[in-house]
């Protein structure tokens, strides 16, 4: 049994039983893919994929188990190089870190800069995309890091913990009409056309419970998945805004007035993601303190912990 075997098995489970998609992940044949799987069920002693012909329609429920057993070993043997890795020299590597538009371009660069600083021989690679996305890249193992507000809490695969809150804020031009309202409310907003996320962005989806409960439909002109957009159009006379608070700098966006609407939508919560099995290596571990103090390398270790209390080391 080669560790090459259960890497081609994991790949075309994860490809949907698609092993053309597989192999293309893999850089390598289609055939070979198909002759490495009946070579490891030939030594296994059992069938682990459903056929008809030579297509793939299923998992066997002896494929079943091997395929979570598969999983469970190439894990360990990543953490085995990571931990040589580490002893061979800890402070050079990639670190690959999956994250929205908005945390990418409004939080990480000063931990970049930081972070960088740091562990100048560590390439730090940032790989933008919706929550969704940055879910299945850590899941996938194409991300070390997850960094987002929806998504990461729900695959099992990953152990999720909270970075940072925010709340989003109301952008206006300065001089627009909703700075002369009073007290900002659902029912005020509901009185302009309103520029904001994509459904799958930045809390959109507790906007759409506050007018829900509030039983107010608002009028939705426009949605983006970049904070930068939906400034641009506020500007421009389009709409009012509702963005994520940490978005907006009274410096860097002259001509537009934020006022504060925490108490319309609540608090929202960034998480990071790491993916289960997996030992974060120590300048994974830095640049998770770097994000959020809370972070600590023993608080993230201590996240991947089993139900009976012994440290798993395998987050």
């Amino acid at each position: 049994m080669k560790l090459q075997q259960l890497r081609f098995l994991v790949e075309v489970v994860d490809n949907g039983l698609n092993v053309t998609t597989a192999s293309e992940r893999l850089y390598t044949s289609q055939p070979g893919v198909s002759k490495q799987i009946r070579l490891l069920e030939d030594e296994l002693g059992v069938t682990i994929f459903e056929r008809v012909g030579k297509r793939f329609t299923g998992l066997t429920a002896a494929g079943l188990a091997v395929t979570e057993r598969a999983r469970r070993v190439l894990l360990e043997a990543e953490n085995l190089r990571r931990v040589s890795a580490e002893f061979s020299d800890e402070a050079a590597g990639t670190l690959t870190v999956a994250t929205t538009h908005t945390q990418a371009r409004y939080v990480l660069p000063r931990i970049v800069a930081e972070f960088t600083r740091l562990y100048p021989r560590v390439r730090l690679a940032i790989r933008a995309g919706n929550p969704s996305q940055v879910a299945e890249l850590v899941q996938r193992g194409d991300a070390e890091v997850g960094l987002a507000t929806e998504s990461l809490t729900a695959s099992s695969e990953l152990v999720s913990m909270p970075a940072y809150s925010w709340t989003h804020k109301v952008i206006v031009p300065e001089g627009h009409a909703l700075l002369a309202e009073g007290c900002l409310s659902l029912q005020v907003l509901a009185k302009y056309p309103i520029v904001t996320y994509d459904p799958a962005f930045s809390g959109r989806s507790r906007l759409d419970e506050a007018f829900t409960r509030a039983q107010i439909a608002p009028n939705l002109v426009l949605t983006a998945v970049d904070s930068d957009v939906i400034k641009t159009y506020v500007g421009m006379g389009l709409g009012v805004g509702i963005l994520a608070g940490l978005a907006f700098d009274v410096e860097r966006d002259k001509g537009l007035i934020a006022i504060e609407a925490g108490h319309l939508f609540g608090v929202q919560v960034t998480r990071v993601a790491l993916r289960r099995g997996v030992l974060p290596r120590n300048f994974t571990l830095a640049f998770l303190e770097l994000l959020s103090p809370q972070l600590t390398p023993s608080a993230v270790l201590a996240a991947g912990r089993g139900d009976d209390g012994e440290r798993d080391y395998s987050i």
